[in-house]
């Protein structure tokens, strides 16, 4: 029960019992008080025991409450606005529809509190315990909630976009439909974690720990997943397009349905994925700094940068034929960007695996030796020669060590010719036939034409190239020697 002597201070107004709180190091004893309503504003309540109190309605915006005991209180609604609650204690709380905005709750516990439909904006709550707490709906954005505990917690529904939990623990937290875009979970424990159906586009969760976490239905678009560890997480019809993946943990992750175009893979650790109708076009699997080089599937393109980047499986990869058709342009100028990328979806549509390698990008890495890599592994070559820069050399580059049908276009509306040396290649090696002209973007990716004029000569000279290789030249015996007579 409440002291009857402090309650009686407290009635007399904000003034008298702050003044009487300067004068006295006693600890206030107002647990079980019936303070529903009261007007609180600006009180120092620090260190004293509210336990069981009921300020149901109470104004306590900008109070200072660090290290008070409100352990089982009736907070429901009540005004907290920009309050001092460091080291207090809130366990067990109802804190339901309460607002707490700008509030300091550092170190405090929040253990099985209920702050469901709390607003929280802006609050800090860096180091708080909020262990199994229930934070469903709840308003926690821009909120502070790094090192937080908060393990077990319900924040099904709750916003927390733009907040920041770096070094949260959230392990088997509830994050059903919560809202967490472009919050900032570096390093946060989200392992079992339900997050099924939460916004998390544009967030970064670099070096979070996803282990086994529920991600179906996720919004992920533009986050930043890099050395993330998603080893058994469940991403079924997740959307991660345009996510960053980097040496990523990806060790039986289900991907079922998901998307996950123009992800970053480089480094990313594909073992035993479950990719069944997945999306996943684009996929870049080189790093910064680097020739862009992207496929479309992930444990391919795993792959393929091995081959890139070790010799001895290079030489072995070069002599086996693929589904990859290496896809040679200008990617720099957006018009002709649009036709390559055309031309990258019209291939898919034959069951064939592009492979584009952008020359316009910086790099630090000699790229001639990478398209000799990606044209020896690949099916045949598509070189767009309108208004070349890079493509005629490696062109130069690749055809003389490579038996692979070349095709050549070029847009005669932009370009009336491809470059003079072109046609001594195609005189020389007629492994590169000749070149396909056309005036819009349109005709050259009509499905028709693309089969007609680009895939099934393609095909034929491919196995024109095959069959003269595996065709044994004739021997011609040279006759004995007569005897002389």
């Amino acid at each position: 029960m409440a002291n009857e002597e402090h309650l009686k201070i407290l009635k007399q107004g904000v003034e008298q019992w702050n003044k009487w709180r300067l004068e006295n190091a006693t600890r206030p004893d107002l647990g079980g008080a019936e303070l529903f309503n009261a007007n609180l504003s600006g009180t120092n309540l620090s260190r004293a025991d509210l336990s069981g109190t009921s300020l149901s309605d109470a104004n306590l915006s900008r109070a200072n409450l660090s290290d008070a005991n409100f352990s089982d209180a009736n907070l429901s609604g009540a005004n907290l606005n920009g309050a001092y609650l460091s080291s207090a204690n809130l366990s067990r709380a109802n804190l339901n529809g309460t607002s707490l905005s700008d509030a300091n709750l550092s170190r405090a516990d929040l253990s099985r509190a209920n702050l469901s439909g709390a607003n929280l904006s802006r609050v800090n709550l860096s180091g708080a315990n909020l262990r199994r707490a229930n934070l469903g709906d709840a308003n926690l954005s821009n909120a502070n909630l790094s090192d937080a505990d908060l393990s077990g917690a319900d924040l099904s529904g709750a916003n927390l976009s733009r907040a920041n939990p770096i070094g949260a623990n959230l392990s088997d937290a509830k994050l059903i439909g919560a809202d967490l875009s472009g919050a900032y979970l570096s390093g946060a424990n989200l392992s079992g974690a339900n997050l099924s159906g939460a916004n998390l586009n544009d967030a970064s969760l670099s070096d979070a720990n996803l282990l086994r976490a529920n991600l179906s239905k996720a919004k992920l678009r533009g986050a930043i997943l890099a050395d993330v560890d998603l080893r058994g997480a469940n991403l079924t019809s997740a959307d991660l397009t345009d996510a960053d993946l980097s040496r990523t943990g990806l060790v039986e992750t289900d991907f079922t349905s998901a998307t996950i175009t123009g992800c970053r893979t480089y480094g990313a650790s594909a073992w035993n994925v479950t990719l069944v109708g997945t999306v996943q076009h684009n996929l870049v699997i080189t790093k910064e700094g680097e020739p862009v080089v992207t496929v479309d599937d992930l444990e391919v393109g795993q792959f393929i940068y091995l081959i890139l980047n070790n010799t001895k499986i290079r030489n072995v990869i070069n002599t086996i034929t693929s589904k990859g058709v290496l896809i040679l342009g200008r990617f720099s100028d957006p018009q002709r960007r649009s036709v390559l990328d055309g031309l990258r979806e019209g291939l898919r549509q034959f069951d064939l695996l592009p492979i584009v390698f952008d020359f316009d990008r910086p790099t630090d890495k000699d790229y001639t030796e990478t398209v000799q890599t990606l044209a020896g592994m690949s099916m045949f070559v598509i070189a767009d020669l309108t208004s070349p820069k890079s493509t005629p050399l490696e062109l130069e580059a690749t055809v003389k060590q490579f038996k692979i049908p070349y095709i050549p276009i070029i847009d005669i509306s932009v370009d009336p010719r491809p470059f003079a040396m072109l046609v001594d290649s195609q005189n020389s090696f007629h492994w590169v036939l000749p070149t396909r002209k056309y005036e819009s973007k349109e005709d050259l990716l009509d499905g028709e034409n693309l089969k007609k004029y680009i895939i099934e000569p393609a095909f034929a000279k491919r196995e024109q190239l095959r069959e003269a290789k595996n065709q044994e030249p004739d021997a011609i015996v040279i006759p004995k020697k007569k005897p002389a007579a």
